[in-house]
């Protein structure tokens, strides 16, 4: 096709007729693969005389078609989209110089993204030149082509950031960042302008080392002659002094401009290289041997001038002298408390703690402008970020916070009081209302850790009586809101009233805040609500008269708001009261059920306006998943509810009826981000029902459809839900055919789709006992598919896991018809039984090999039912040893006593729930040495992902990287098989003692050599224990006569 036409083509993607729109886009479909296409798209992109909207269409497309389609080969199906070898040759030779000559950002964007796929798949093998065009690039006169060279250095190191281990991205890192330092460094002396040609390109050289240090610091970063110039860059960026005229004059623009850009990345990186890397005290141990020494460098000469720049810039900060964007006061605060527990950095922050919390600490925490504004303008969106603040990644209040929780609970001896003692000074002054909130703010943050204080904790009631309980009652709206946060948080930590009079005055006051003006103040007045009726019974009896009302309050603020915390106080209050709340259980499902379809239709309508096939033209990006996340919390306050009404089968009936619509839409329209909400559902409703209602089954039928297609991911989810449909609903199964053979595909299925891992098989493995149990004499035709399944895998290096999950399909099958199993596994190949029997005699011999009660007691029925198998039909490859099984049988009986004592002790345990740990406190806080290296969780819990991390990268290079799977008999890799509490066997009321007594005296009626064999084989503790045995089946008999 000639450029002209083609010109015209990519002109008619953005007409505002979409039928021209449509037509167009049909069009480039067809001629998409034809050899030159993207050659001419590159010319259109370089040809200056076109229309800028043109030129970018083109780009946005060609980002796209190799974004989705470089790693495709050409001997791909000839229909199926793929780049050929002449345009993956001019997009070699062309894309560089078009980020040179390139007339707009949009544009280079989108060929920056074009080219970090390209380097990702041909470097350095297919396109060994690029280093040295990129050198070129950045070495030249052009500003146009260092600043292509900036970003093509850019993109090569995000090619390779997350690679482990590669030898690719220190290569890169060595021959690009001498150049890439000197050229910023330059830039960075000369006087800051409003021109956006050097802060451009200093931001997109510091994202370029900021990329590179995601993983590891390479060697040649650690060595003295890159980490000298690169530390003087970083300081140096940090330290200038922006002229007014320099940066835009508003705030939000000096957020979003390229000086501040560069400040905050010189900022980060400072921050990264200290947490990450030039930290001895917390490194990780698996990490010591490649940055031991570099850490330790690093922390003598770099850490202190870091910290005491930082300082300097916040004292300029805090005295209004200048400013600070909120990226830059957020890594900041991180690095502050990354000083916090190595014992080097905190002598040098100790003098300044206190300082820093009562002014750059308490500015954040105070009702500043911002947190006005938004209060009156979104006061949903208020709640949710003062909820949230501290998971909010870019904020400096959450930064600002974390460093003051970081101060009272490991520096506590030094800090903790200081910091109440500003908190009081403040609430005992004439301060502002602002200024009170931010004292209260700080109360809140700390409230866990004042109520784990031995000495605070007693003096917490007198403080709630001084200062909460008057601003329970301000004329300020965020008072009220601050004070009954504090409320909610202290009692959810253990506050005693000694007064139950005050008690019940502050639950009252929290009740009449669900009824207050203001929207926040409704939200922790429910918040504290929920803890209170949690955490005292008179509040909990006092409110029950009127806990109607209370859940009418918390559906209307569901209705109004997307907020999981209203839904998650929703759910506290069902389960508190589900007495009281029993007779409007349907209509609380009803309405919750009408919120839910509200969000997924609004979702549903979302994807239907969005043409899939339209990704190719307009530029990808992630969606809005705030609509998914708020139909999760309905959700999980319908299955509260669902749990709460299991001993009122009529009233589940009613509410289960209400459910399925919803349920059957969710599967229907493929939401698969709720999909996990959905199983819980329906296996609560299914479960508890203990019967599966006519509309359940189209439930089953969609899960079907779902597993066969986009959500085969998700069987572990799927298990119980068809756990549930196989035992409840086995008659409708038996009778229909399709659901048989629906059930066996899963099963097959999960042993043969390429992706799905052990995990998955092992569930597999679960529902197939579950159809061998529960459909007795109904799959006999589906037999044969089920044995042959599982043979497939006995050969298989597996975990011990999946080794006993398909060993006991096996046994269920014989057990199923222990002849037909046989024959079927002779009929395989001769030898096939004897080879299934060796496996299974050896995990009934071996030491745990068949650990649960659930594992024994299924050997023992299985081996008894062969114990009664006709001796003409035992296989030849198996007489001889036939008469083991009793032996065997013995060797379960034996381990069966104390399997179910463990057992019990198990449930025992899970029904008493977790226990309280009572050296929470000591956790909480640090009353130790108050000078050392402080080691805590936070620090175990990173060492344990450097070494698990550290594992499997081993384990991977063990492997060769070709995909084998290592020895599973290897220590490393066996993990003990636990009892599973919440499965209820189909044959948990069979009684395994006098099903053995009655087959073994049949097999003395009708196989007397194999029972005179099997009998005189026994030594003297197997007689003992075979008697013990038969006394214990007399006695179960006589006491169920």
């Amino acid at each position: 096709m000639d450029l002209q036409t083609l010109t015209s083509l990519f002109a008619t993607t953005y007409n505002p007729d979409p039928n021209i729109r449509k037509s167009a886009e049909l069009q480039i479909r067809k001629i998409a693969n034809e050899e030159g296409v993207i050659g001419a798209l590159l010319q259109i992109i370089a040809n200056g005389s076109i229309e800028a909207a043109t030129r970018q269409a083109c780009a946005v497309w060609l980002k796209n078609r190799v974004y989705k389609t470089y790693a495709l080969e050409t001997d791909r199906r000839p229909d199926q989209p793929f780049i050929g070898n002449a345009d993956r040759e001019s997009l070699r030779g062309s894309i560089l110089h078009l980020l040179a000559t390139s007339p707009s950002r949009a544009i280079t964007t989108q060929l920056g993204a074009a080219l970090k796929t390209i380097i990702a798949h041909d470097f350095p093998e297919k396109w060994p030149g690029l280093i040295p065009q990129i050198k070129q690039l950045l070495q030249s006169n052009s500003v146009q082509e260092v600043h292509a060279g900036c970003i093509a250095a850019l993109e090569a190191i995000r090619a390779f950031k997350f690679r482990q281990t590669t030898d690719v991205l220190p290569g890169i890192i060595t021959q690009l960042f001498p150049i890439l330092v000197s050229i910023a460094t330059q830039m960075a002396g000369q006087t800051p302008t409003a021109a956006q040609e050097i802060p451009t390109m200093l931001h997109l050289i510091l994202k370029t080392y900021k990329s590179s240090i995601t993983v590891n610091l390479s060697a040649h970063q650690q060595s003295a002659e890159s980490i000298v110039p690169w530390g003087k860059l970083f300081f140096a960026i940090v330290n200038l002094q922006l002229p007014a005229e320099s940066v835009p004059a508003d705030e939000e623009g000096r957020e979003r401009s390229e000086w501040w850009q560069t400040k905050k990345w010189a900022y980060a990186i400072l921050g990264r290289l200290f947490h990450r890397f030039g930290n001895p005290s917390q490194l990780p141990s698996t990490m010591q041997k490649e940055y031991g020494t570099f850490a330790a460098h690093f922390v003598e000469q770099f850490a202190p001038e870091i910290l005491s720049t930082y300082l300097k810039q916040v004292n300029l900060f805090v005295s209004k002298q200048a400013w600070l964007s909120k990226k830059c006061q957020y890594h900041i605060f991180t690095f502050f408390t990354a000083c916090v527990k190595p014992k080097s950095t905190w002598v040098l922050l100790k003098p300044h703690a206190q300082t820093l919390v009562s002014t750059f600490v308490f500015s954040q925490l105070t009702f500043n402008e911002e947190r006005k504004e938004l209060w009156d303008t979104d006061p949903v969106d208020y709640v949710r970020v003062s909820v949230d603040e501290y998971e909010n990644y870019s904020s400096p209040v959450a930064a600002a916070t974390t460093f003051l929780l970081s101060l009272a609970t490991n520096r506590t001896k030094i800090t903790f009081m200081p910091i109440l003692a500003f908190v009081n000074q403040v609430l005992r002054s004439n301060a502002s209302p602002q200024e009170r909130f931010g004292a209260l703010n700080m109360v809140a943050a700390l409230g866990t850790h004042i109520m784990s204080h031995p000495e605070v904790k007693t003096e917490m009631e007198q403080f709630i009586l001084s200062f909460v309980t008057p601003a329970l009652s301000s004329s300020e709206p965020y008072l009220r809101a601050i004070a009954l946060e504090i409320l909610g948080t202290v009692v959810k930590h253990g506050l005693q009233w000694s007064n139950p009079q005050q008690l019940m005055s502050h639950s009252q006051a929290a009740a009449q805040a669900l009824d207050d003006s203001e929207f926040p103040v409704q939200v922790q007045g429910a918040l504290a609500l929920t803890e209170m009726v949690t955490a005292y019974d008179d509040v909990r009896q006092a409110v029950a008269p009127q806990v109607g009302k209370v859940v009418h309050a918390l559906v209307k603020m569901s209705d109004d708001t997307d907020l999981s915390v209203v839904n998650a106080a929703m759910e506290v209050i069902v389960e508190q009261y589900q007495v009281e709340l029993l007779p409007v259980a349907a209509e609380l499902v009803a309405h919750l059920c009408a919120t839910y379809m509200r969000y997924v239709q609004e979702i549903v309508s979302k994807e239907a306006d969005v043409d899939p096939t339209q990704i190719e033209f307009d530029d990808i990006s992630g969606d809005d998943n705030d609509k998914s996340f708020s139909a999760m919390g309905v959700a999980k306050t319908i299955l509260t509810v669902v749990d709460s009404i299991e001993e009122s089968k009529e009233i589940l009936a009613q509410v289960q009826e209400i459910i399925v619509p919803v349920l059957v839409f969710t599967l229907e329209h493929k939401l698969i981000d709720l999909f996990d909400y959905v199983y819980e559902l329906t296996d609560s409703l299914t479960f508890h029902s203990r019967a599966i209602a006519p509309s359940m089954w189209r439930i089953f039928e969609l899960t079907y459809s779902a597993f066969k297609t986009d959500a085969v991911d998700f069987l572990e989810e799927m298990l119980p839900t068809l756990d549930n449909f196989i035992s409840y609903g086995s008659e409708t199964i038996k009778a229909n055919n399709d659901y048989k053979r629906m059930l066996v595909d899963i099963y097959t299925a999960s042993l043969t789709v390429e992706h799905l891992g052990e995990n998955d098989k092992v569930n597999g493995s679960k529902l197939a006992e579950s159809i061998l149990l529960n459909l007795r004499g109904s799959v006999d035709d589906y037999l044969h598919i089920i044995i042959n399944a599982a043979l497939s895998l006995l050969d298989q290096p597996v975990t011990q896991a999946l080794r006993l999950a398909n060993l006991e399909v096996l046994v269920n099958s014989v057990l199923y018809n222990p002849v037909a199993a046989l024959h079927i596994m002779e009929t395989k190949q001769a030898g096939t039984a004897r080879k299934f029997f060796d496996l299974w005699f050896a995990a009934i011999n071996g030491e745990n090999k068949l650990p649960r009660v659930h594992d024994k007691k299924l050997s023992i029925l299985t081996l008894s039912a062969l114990m009664e198998v006709p001796a003409a039909n035992v296989p030849d490859s198996l007489r001889d040893g036939w008469p083991g099984i009793v032996g065997g049988a013995l060797r379960l009986f034996k381990d069966l006593p104390k399997a179910i004592e463990v057992r019990k002790a198990l449930q025992a345990e899970y029904d008493a729930g977790e226990e309280i740990d009572d050296t929470y406190a000591e956790k909480l806080l640090n009353f130790n040495d108050e000078e050392g290296d402080v080691w805590d969780d936070e620090s175990a819990y990173l060492e344990m992902l450097a070494n698990e991390s550290a594992r499997l990268r081993a384990k991977s290079e063990r492997q060769g990287g070709d995909g084998s799977t290592a020895d599973s008999d290897s220590d490393e890799e066996e993990e003990l098989i636990e009892e599973e509490l919440t499965y209820i066997s189909p044959i948990e009321t069979v009684d395994a003692y006098t099903t053995f007594k009655r087959a073994l005296t049949t097999l003395q009626l009708q196989n007397g050599p194999a029972y005179q064999a099997a009998t005189t084989a026994l030594d003297v503790d197997q007689q003992t224990l075979l008697m013990e045995v038969m006394r214990i089946a007399d006695a179960t008999a006589a006491a169920s006569a």
